[in-house]
């Protein structure tokens, strides 16, 4: 499958610096001598650790979640290993940070801890915490650009195993190396890098790292029919027996049974060597892919016998043969006179591929059936994400199999070599690493790109931004999805989405990217799903191409105001300016390429278009763009609010509970992801549009399932129902949103004895609370409500006035602690799959999950069903959204409360 030379938009994160640079002498020769020791590095632990405002963004930050990088910190580099073929080197190489829990000394965040039983020993000791792993590839032919790039980073002088942090004296260090380079290379790499070369056994790696990818990846495995890819659900608790078929020079076909449990069963001498040795016999071409993109123009019909040049154009129906169906490959040779320089060589070179690759299929299948497997997985230098390839293997199986079986292929399948080898350290703590616990991030690639390095690896930023605006300006040295034109700038924020496609169409057009994995064992999967193998967070489904379109064209369009707002809150200083504009150039790009090759990053959900955004904002060191914002709108909702209170109080119950509910409906108008209400900001203040928007509140709303919720909330004919024991509220902007309408609703809860949980984000995005700001905007309010105030103190929000949960004394019996969870992401939007290990805990003893908010109740988690009750809160801000979900319109509001799920009851 092509890798990271095939796009920009690669696996390397581009962070610290390396600890020396490979540089230039006067004769030309690289000097490796290796520089003085960098600083030492400290990280915050995982998502729930983080401490934003100690924090700073530096150098290259990818990263949705889990790592904010401090001050003083930079990459600590543990150890790598590579798989050496004929014509790749693919090199994985693993990065860690040193773990920071100077917060776990805040007295706060301990109060919340003990409430919840969350101790330290809860969390399992992994070496990999908080980890990365890189992938790189090379030609084989450029092995002194791969020295340079392994030098350059010094990974040949770390210890080889991840939780060690020494640097190893030159010529003690030992690298993992697979394939056949490992015995051709092993004296270079010992002259060039001092390390001495440990070989593994190429199919040993190749099938270990296919167990992990398949275990670890979610969407890992992917089928590919008629040019459409669609990925695949593995299950790991059943994944075997299944076979591998690893398509290289020749054909090995593997059986696996289990983790260390394979045989070769069986294989052919006619692969790609086979393909590429004939193809340059007939065709004269000089390399592999020349050939492939040679077969993109080809028409194998005028050189092969097909079904119905026998049957006088007509299909053999009688035994399943369409008139299209290859007779014989090269038949027509036979019988027509002409010589080899008669046929077009883009004609030889699809013939001999569909030759090729159908046989490759059809012993695939026979084996399968013969051992009676259902899951054929393909890899292999002759796969290399070719889509034509693909197709013709998929055919063929689904063919033999009467569409019993299908092929399948995979992301990181040019890696699964390099991927065993790295298996091969000694506790390396990969193997318990669960699907939930592995994040994937796409950060622009520069400077490597079409496996060529292009310049030193980047020191900080600015390099990189220097690279982007060198290479656009440049505009042919790179394929989409780095814009190819220069940029077409008219101010801050204005800018043209690039169109051009770049080079033409190459042989691996169609590949999908591998990015950066970065292990996050935290990370769990929310307790009360009640299917988590059946759970889908998206709800709009981007494989179809109008939604694609519409919604890639909405985040286009409102990237300008973004770069605005961003560029804005760091006081449109220059390098503001500059680092906006670079923001929206990468931004473009991957909806550029998201366009082209909507597989190209993996299954594509709206919740990951908008996770994307927000990851590509920190990249450029935008790190709040609304922070101003929030702050504004917090302190003027903050304003009015004990005449809210005063309000809510002089109503009956019932009415008050209406009250309630509406008042979350119309403060969620304030989204600034919203075009529509963005339009309405400029046209009023927060107070005003909130009492417009509330005025507006009228029943039935679009989805109104308040009535059901009332009773379960007060009960009918004079029977009161039991509380609610803890409720989970999943609060979504700041300012109005939280702070007259969460905050009522919560206080709602308080006051009849439930426990509150406001979960909220662990980084910011768009104008969304995150858990760092809540304890303050709690405190503001609690100064004008004692029930709050009881509540903040019990939770440990209001560190001045702090009550210890085991001192009675203190504690009025009646009161319920209100506290704050940071959910484990930084998104708009929610995957329930990857949450905070703090969210997990207080998840435990909830019976009401209330979920509030666009991209958490209706782009995400709107079919959610949960073993518990829940109640899922929002204004529809969009008019595609609201007919494509609710079938209504704009402004129209959902409520919608449901029970625990049948299958929990």
């Amino acid at each position: 499958m092509a890798g990271p030379e095939d796009d920009p938009i690669l696996e390397d994160n581009i962070e610290a610096e390396a600890k020396s640079q490979a540089c230039v002498s006067s004769s030309g020769e690289r000097d490796m001598a290796p520089s003085a020791p960098g600083p030492s590095i400290r990280r915050s632990g995982s998502r729930p650790q983080l401490d934003l405002s100690k924090a700073e963004i530096q150098g290259n930050f990818e990263e949705r979640d889990p790592t904010i990088l401090l001050p003083n910190q930079s990459d600590d580099i543990s150890h790598l290993a590579l798989d050496i073929g004929g014509s790749l080197i693919k090199l994985l190489y693993f990065s860690r940070h040193e773990e920071d829990y100077s917060n776990d000394d805040d007295k706060r965040k301990r109060t919340i801890k003990e409430r919840l039983g969350i101790t330290n020993g809860n969390l399992r000791s992994y070496p990999v915490l908080g980890g990365r792993l890189h992938f790189v590839k090379f030609e084989t032919h450029k092995i002194n650009e791969c020295l340079d790039f392994i030098h350059s980073k010094q990974l040949h002088r770390r210890d080889p195993y991840p939780w060690s942090s020494k640097t190893l004296p030159l010529g003690t260090g030992v690298i993992k190396v697979t394939g056949g380079g490992a015995y051709k290379f092993a004296d270079l790499f010992k002259e060039r890098l001092g390390v001495s070369i440990e070989k593994e056994d190429e199919m040993h790696c190749l099938v270990s790292g296919a167990n992990f990818l398949l275990k670890a990846i979610r969407h890992e495995a992917f089928t590919h029919m008629e040019a459409e890819k669609e990925f695949v659900q593995i299950d790991p608790n059943d994944l075997y027996p299944y076979l591998l078929v690893n398509v290289g020079s020749g054909v090995s076909i593997i059986k696996v049974d289990g983790e260390g449990k394979f045989e070769r069963v069986s294989g052919t001498n006619v692969g790609g060597g086979t393909y590429w040795g004939l193809g340059k016999l007939l065709t004269k071409c000089k390399s592999f892919d020349e050939l492939l993109e040679l077969s993109q123009k080809g028409d194998n019909s005028t050189i092969d016998m097909l079904v119905g040049d026998i049957y006088g154009g007509m299909d053999y129906s009688k035994i399943g043969l369409s008139a299209s169906t290859i007779a014989s490959s090269f038949g027509k040779a036979i019988s027509e006179n002409k010589e080899l320089e008669d046929y077009r060589p883009e004609d030889i070179s699809l013939s001999l591929l569909r030759m090729i690759s159908y046989n490759i299929g059809q012993i695939s299948y026979l084996n399968a059936l013969r051992f009676g497997l259902k899951r054929i997985f393909f890899g292999g230098f002759f796969i290399r994400g070719h889509a034509y390839t693909m197709d013709t293997i998929s055919f063929a199986v689904h063919f033999w199999s009467k569409g019993e079986m299908q092929a399948m292929f995979l992301r990181h399948e040019g890696f699964l070599g390099a991927m065993g080898a790295f298996m091969s350290y000694e506790k390396h703590g990969l193997d318990d690493l669960m699907s939930h616990q592995l994040v994937e991030r796409f950060p622009m690639g520069a400077p490597y790109t079409g496996g060529n390095i292009h310049g030193p690896p980047l020191g900080d930023l600015n390099e990189k931004i220097s690279w982007m605006e060198k290479f656009v300006r440049r505009g042919t040295e790179i394929t989409a999805p780095v814009p190819m034109a220069p940029s077409k700038t008219t101010g801050l924020g204005g800018f043209d989405v690039p169109s051009s496609r770049g080079s033409p169409l190459r042989s691996d057009a169609s590949a999908l990217n591998v990015g950066v994995l970065h292990l996050v064992p935290t990370l769990e999967v929310f307790p009360l799903l009640a299917d988590p193998k059946t759970y889908e967070p998206n709800t709009i489904d981007l494989s179809d191409q109008g939604e694609r379109e519409y919604w890639l064209k909405v985040l286009s369009e409102h990237l300008p105001d973004l770069v605005d707002t961003a560029v804005a809150s760091e006081g449109g200083t220059e390098d503001a300016k500059r680092r906006g504009d670079a923001f929206a150039r990468a931004f473009s790009a991957h909806l550029a390429r998201l366009m082209e090759e909507p597989a190209a990053y993996g299954k594509l959900g709206l919740a990951n278009l908008l996770e994307l955004r927000e990851e590509c904002l920190r990249e450029f060191q935008f790190v709040d763009a609304y922070r101003s914002i929030k702050q504004r709108e917090n302190e003027a909702s903050l304003a009015v609010l004990p005449d809210l209170l005063e309000e809510l109080d002089s109503m009956n119950e019932e009415a008050r509970l209406l009250t309630l509910i509406e008042g979350v409906l119309a403060a969620n108008i304030f989204d600034w992801g919203s075009r529509a209400c963005v339009d309405l900001y400029r046209k009023g203040t927060i107070i005003e549009i909130y009492r417009m928007s509330r005025n507006k509140m009228q029943r039935p709303w679009r989805v109104d399932d308040f009535d059901a919720f009332k009773e379960r909330m007060l009960g009918t004919g004079g029977k009161h129902p039991h509380r609610h024991k803890r409720a989970l509220l999943f609060v979504d902007n700041s300012g109005a949103d939280v702070i007259l309408g969460m905050l009522p609703l919560a206080r709602e809860f308080l006051r009849r004895g439930t426990e509150v949980v406001l979960v909220a984000n662990s980084l910011p995005a768009l104008n969304d609370v995150t858990a760092m700001e809540l304890p303050d905007i709690v405190a503001g309010a609690a100064k004008h409500c004692d029930i709050l105030r009881r509540a903040a103190e019990m939770g440990g929000l209001l560190v001045d006035a702090m009550v210890n949960p085991g001192d009675g004394s203190k504690k009025d019996s009646t009161s319920a602690p209100l506290m704050v969870v940071e959910n484990g992401c930084g998104s708009p939007c929610i995957d329930l799959r990857q949450v905070s290990s703090e969210l997990a805990a207080a998840a435990k003893d909830a019976d009401l999950v209330i979920l509030e908010g666009m991209g958490r109740a209706l782009h995400t988690n709107f079919n959610a069903q949960f073993k518990c009750e829940s109640l899922k809160l929002a204004m529809v801000k969009n008019q595609r959204l609201a007919d494509k979900l609710i079938k209504g319109n704009i402004y129209d509001c959902v409520c919608r409360y449901e029970p625990p799920s049948l299958s929990q009851m």
